[in-house]
């Protein structure tokens, strides 16, 4: 039958059930179909192959481990389909390194991963009429002529050859060359990669590249340094005459300046009157704006000391065990109606945003709800138009009538706290 992975990439499995005692039943088909594939070409290059080899100490687990014949070489294929960070993978690498051990990880995504050019990696896929896979991205050559990397699609038997047997290695791009023009589909992307799979040739190309492009720029910057020496001997040639010129423009304006300075110095004196006049005025409206902030600040406080009166007031109606009492309610609900663990308080923590109401969290710590916002203390701005506004019963419904809110929840509690006696 024809399977197809997330992403788009098809394989030709065998249809039914994986056994219950399959050593491999806790990992996907599209990782395991991965492995499968590796496996092949690495016994088609005429290596050893086994799934799933670890150390006796565990400190690294390979996908597929390819053995040379004589047994001198070791080199891990890992198909990673699973997100991972570029720190973890780099710290995995490294332990393979520690063993003596080369890598290779293989993405099957249709997008290559990030980690692509952080570590030996490379982008595999099968062609879509379901035939043999082909490396699409990981794979590169350098050309001379255009002084950059160039991306060559290469059949998946033939790259894990090619690596098994040293033909291509992973090779770091130098930083002037990680742009890296591909035309796909007919439209042209520019990547950014900072290492390829390649050949020593290439490898060394790029390296007598860059030897060429830098002594280039440093005939260019010689160059530039003679040309910006001329010119500042040209200026310095140019200011001299400027600075004499000027002196001469300087001994006839100042004469004039002197009958102009009289006039701007009767000009300054009317200017000295203005401005304390504009200083007074703006003294007498700043101390007015002072009187206006000193005077909204006593109305907010005590706007504050009524609502926090109020609050307790309204909380004062529920005894502790009530309050607790509701919050389990709540929790209950939200098991129940969206499968979310509330973090029930230790105690009584009225919001002033939410109307005094108190707020209810998930064990995420995102919000879930208020629970009875103080009827008098409700405003457009509180915030809960968004949220879950929880009550008692029916009786703080009625008080919380015009609450706009995302959905009000009423509970059937009583109106005064149960007793029960043994």
């Amino acid at each position: 039958m024809s399977a197809v992975l997330r992403g788009g990439t098809r394989f030709f499995a065998h249809h039914g059930k994986r056994p219950d005692d399959c050593p491999l039943e806790n990992e996907s088909f599209e990782h395991h179909m991965t492995k499968l594939v590796l496996l092949g070409a690495i016994r088609d290059a005429g290596w050893h192959a086994e799934l799933e080899v670890s150390p006796p100490d565990k400190s690294w687990r390979a996908d597929v481990m390819a053995t040379s014949r004589d047994g001198s070489q070791r080199m891990a294929w890992e198909a990673q389909l699973s997100p991972i960070t570029v720190p973890d993978i780099q710290a995995r690498t490294n332990r393979y390194a520690e063993a003596g051990i080369r890598v290779c990880w293989v993405s099957p995504h249709e997008k290559s991963p990030k980690w692509i050019d952080e570590v030996p990696a490379v982008r595999a896929q099968p062609s879509e009429a379901g035939g043999a896979w082909a490396v699409d991205d990981g794979v590169a050559a350098f050309d001379w002529s255009f002084g950059a990397w160039g991306v060559r699609t290469t059949p998946l038997l033939v790259f894990v050859r090619w690596a098994l047997e040293g033909q291509v290695e992973p090779v770091v791009s130098l930083r002037r060359y990680h742009r890296v023009k591909r035309r796909v589909g007919g439209r042209l992307w520019v990547l950014r990669r900072g290492m390829w799979w390649t050949s020593a040739k290439s490898a060394r190309l790029q390296a007598e590249h860059d030897v060429m492009r830098r002594r280039q720029e440093e005939r260019k910057r010689v160059a530039e340094e003679a040309r910006l020496a001329a010119e500042a001997e040209a200026e310095q040639v140019r200011l001299e005459e400027a600075a004499r010129e000027e002196a001469r423009r300087l001994e006839k304006l100042e004469e004039s300046n002197r009958r102009a300075r009289e006039l701007s110095d009767a000009r300054h004196a009317r200017w000295l009157e203005e401005r304390a006049e504009q200083v007074a005025r703006r003294n007498r409206k700043l101390a007015e704006a002072e009187e206006r902030r000193l005077r909204e600040e006593a109305e907010e406080a005590e706007r504050v000391l009524r609502a926090e009166e109020a609050s307790r007031a309204w909380w004062s109606l529920l005894s502790g065990a009530q309050v607790r009492e509701l919050f389990e309610a709540v929790a209950a609900w939200a098991r129940q109606e969206h499968k979310v663990q509330l973090r029930i308080p230790d105690g009584l923590y009225p919001e002033p945003r939410y109307g005094h109401g108190a707020p209810l969290f998930r064990v995420d710590g995102y919000l879930y709800g208020v629970a009875r916002p103080c009827p008098g203390l409700l405003v457009p701005s509180n915030g809960v138009g968004q949220l879950t506004v929880f009550v008692r019963n029916k009786t703080e419904a009625k008080m919380l009538a015009g609450v706009k809110c995302k959905e009000l929840v009423v509970f059937d509690l009583p109106e005064h706290e149960q007793l029960f006696f043994g």
